[in-house]
């Protein structure tokens, strides 16, 4: 079966829209042709800064016949009636419609459509221009003479040819011709624009990749990756130290360059005073460079590795040196930042109040900043108040979490004061991706202690499902403050994450919540806090992901987490109890045991069958109900025992025991006896069962 290859070739992409923009072309061709009856083997979309690339293997050379039969009014209907299904039909004359005859509806129209497949020339000539002139791109431009016509091409940046060729692997090729505002489609590319800018003709993919490979372009993405990867690291090593890995760094600088030439500068040794961050991100925000260290060393080297996009003539030099001015002058900006965070403030006098109000030490420039931080009443959010009364409320809410989490109540209020001192400084301000690790450096240089010092940058931690947690029980306690004080406070003026829109991470910062709970095991009465059903519920949301992500099957995540379960670590660990416990042998007969009861209650509560509000033994004439009324009592009190433990295994061993009971009790007993007094105590003595087990978790809610 043939093969497709498509080009569109234009002036620059940006990196960050390149692989998106592949992915959509593939998705966009393959949706429109599988649409139009033709199929494929497989497809593989390509991209470099300046072009994306599809190829389509083993596409069906031309569409299906189709027969449909659109079935029209009966004979008899009126000749309006009939008049409008043949023109709906295609027809001109009832005599090109059939009559079929219906035994319960009588005699009616039929119309035979028949449609001849088209060839797949032709269905791709016809889908693309409409692909190409809606083509996804978030922010596109016009260009050329065309542009100035209604409906002219918008393209990210200037479109400047299409290739499109078809046809089977080993046989001669075809260009399939359409146009695009005067772009016409043809069998013709370019390879690198400095080091082989001449015009390629191209038959197929194969050739078309080889031909870009001779002329200095490296089509596929990931061995762009490689590339630059293995020789930055080996000209790292070749000078005694290794390279700063920087994955996003290096998918980014992949997408700058079509034939990665990898170069190494040097800055002054001096620079090394600044912190290791700060350098790292100076020359990879300006520059796009990959910084290095001392092999198996601490901090880092004086040298940075770029990419460039051309074999430079002199090895690369007049480039390093052009790169090195630019990344000297930044890193003397950075080194300015850096000494005046650390220097004091010009208008001390102004912040005594601010300084008052936070305990602040006006001695210590993190301190200093903190009170400007208030001082300038710097929004927060504009329902919410300032940065100044938030980390009043935070303060309060980490005083009473201090404790349950049996952090130093002292150094959990420093680390409030100061946690968000950083956004006033200098470097945060240049690189906010630096907040709270300006925070931790700044505290340790002015003496704080080192519990203080991590919280501050930690508070921010978990900032996803992979990041790593806060280390100590300040810094938890802060990080908890933090997190719930934003969900209590937009849950309060309704700003809710709605569908895929979360603008303020709110779902992030109440997963961070329960991870910190969790996995330093916390025990916290949420509502104490969050005194919101709805921002419970919501935790409950982001509870059954993370439980989800772990493992966890969701009838047994349903089974324990009731509407009003607000510590969400015994709710964990009774989902981690009952998951271990249900394939056991006993966990079957704590099944079997308990969905009988329970599932003939619901019936009969649900039919409306009275059911008494207390067991009465009075009642009882069979020896099978006094038996599993016993049985009952003493499971419940051994399961609540257990339970207060927190032993949930121990509770649902307890329960299992009520198999046998439960089982002679149906064999023997007839529940919807004739005696309504007697049917109501039965149904009664099956609640207590439910009561029981609900102690530990809702059975009747776990599959098999």
């Amino acid at each position: 079966m043939p093969d497709l290859l498509l080009e569109l070739r234009s002036e620059e992409i940006p990196a960050r829209m390149q692989k998106k923009a592949a992915g959509d072309l593939k998705k966009l061709v393959t949706d429109a042709l599988v649409e139009a009856g033709l199929t494929y083997e497989g497809a593989r979309e390509y991209w470099t800064p300046r072009r994306l690339t599809l190829d389509i293997r083993g596409l069906t050379a031309r569409s299906a016949d189709t027969r449909e039969e659109k079935k029209g009014p009966r004979t008899d209907a009126p000749a309006q009636a009939i008049e409008g299904f043949l023109r709906s039909a295609g027809l001109t004359s009832v005599d090109q419609a059939e009559k079929v005859t219906d035994p319960k509806k009588g005699e009616f129209y039929v119309a035979v459509i028949q449609k001849p497949g088209r060839a797949a020339e032709e269905i791709i000539a016809d889908v693309m221009p409409g692909i190409i002139r809606n083509f996804p791109w978030p922010k596109s431009m016009r260009s050329g003479a065309a542009s100035a016509k209604p409906g002219a091409l918008r393209w990210v940046r200037p479109l400047q040819s299409i290739v499109c060729m078809f046809g089977p692997e080993h046989d001669e090729t075809v260009v399939i011709p359409f146009e695009v505002d005067g772009i016409v489609a043809g069998n013709v590319t370019y390879g690198h624009r400095f080091h082989a800018p001449q015009a390629i003709t191209v038959r197929r993919f194969d050739d078309y990749a080889a031909s870009l490979e001779k002329a200095k372009v490296v089509l596929d993405a990931e061995r762009r990756k490689q590339i630059i990867l293995q020789d930055a690291q080996n000209l790292a090593f070749a000078s005694g130290l290794e390279l700063v890995e920087d994955e996003g760094l290096l998918e980014e600088v992949s997408g700058l360059v079509e034939y990665p030439h990898v170069l190494m500068g040097t800055f002054e040794e001096e620079f090394l005073e600044i912190p290791a961050e700060i350098i790292r991100l100076t020359i990879k925000t300006n520059q796009k460079c990959f910084v290095c260290r001392p092999q198996g060393g601490e901090g880092l080297a004086n040298r940075f590795i770029l990419v460039s996009n051309i074999a430079a003539k002199d090895d690369g030099k007049e480039i390093m040196h052009g790169n090195g001015k630019v990344v000297r002058a930044r890193l003397s900006d950075a080194a300015h930042f850096y000494k005046r965070d650390q220097k004091d403030m010009p208008d001390l006098g102004d912040l005594t109040a601010s300084a008052a109000k936070f305990g602040l030490d006006l001695k210590k420039p993190l301190d200093q900043r903190m009170a400007k931080l208030d001082h300038l009443g710097v929004t927060f959010h504009a329902k919410l108040g300032t940065q100044g009364q938030r980390v009043t409320r935070i303060r309060a809410l980490a005083a009473e979490l201090a404790k349950i989490t049996g952090a130093d109540p002292a150094k959990v209020d420093r680390a409030v004061v100061l946690a968000k001192a950083d956004l006033r400084t200098e470097a945060v301000g240049e690189f906010p991706e630096l907040q709270g690790l300006m925070g931790r450096k700044y505290a340790l240089l002015q003496g704080e202690d080192a519990d203080v010092a991590a919280a501050i940058e930690e508070h921010y931690k978990p900032l996803g499902p992979s990041d790593s947690l806060p280390t100590n029980p300040v810094a938890v306690t802060v990080a908890l403050a933090d997190k719930l004080d934003t969900l209590v406070g937009f849950w309060a003026i309704d700003e809710k994450p709605t569908g895929s829109k979360d603008p303020y991470a709110l779902r992030r910062a109440a997963l961070g919540v329960i991870r910190v709970l969790l996995e330093k095991g916390v025990r916290l009465k949420l509502l104490s806090v969050a005194k919101d059903a709805d921002l419970l519920s919501f935790f409950h949301d982001r509870l059954k992901v993370y439980l989800r992500d772990l493992g966890a099957r969701h009838d047994i995540i349903d089974a324990v987490l009731t509407p009003d379960a607000d510590d969400l670590l015994m709710v964990a660990r009774r989902a981690e109890a009952l998951t271990a416990f249900i394939t056991s042998e006993d966990g079957e007969n704590l099944l079997a045991g308990t969905k009988r009861a329970t599932q003939l209650l619901a019936a009969e509560e649900k039919k409306g069958t009275k059911v008494a509000t207390s067991v009465d033994e009075a009642l009882f004439n069979q020896d099978a109900e006094k038996a599993l009324f016993a049985a009952v009592a003493l499971a419940r009190q051994e399961a609540d025992e257990a339970v207060k433990r927190e032993d949930f295994r121990g509770a649902m061993a307890a329960l299992s025991k009520l198999r046998a009971p439960v089982d002679r009790f149906f064999t023997d007993v007839l529940v919807n006896d004739e005696n309504a007094a007697v049917r109501a105590n039965r149904l009664a003595l099956l609640a207590l069962i439910r009561e029981a087990t609900g102690t530990v978790a809702d059975f009747s809610k776990i599959s098999g």
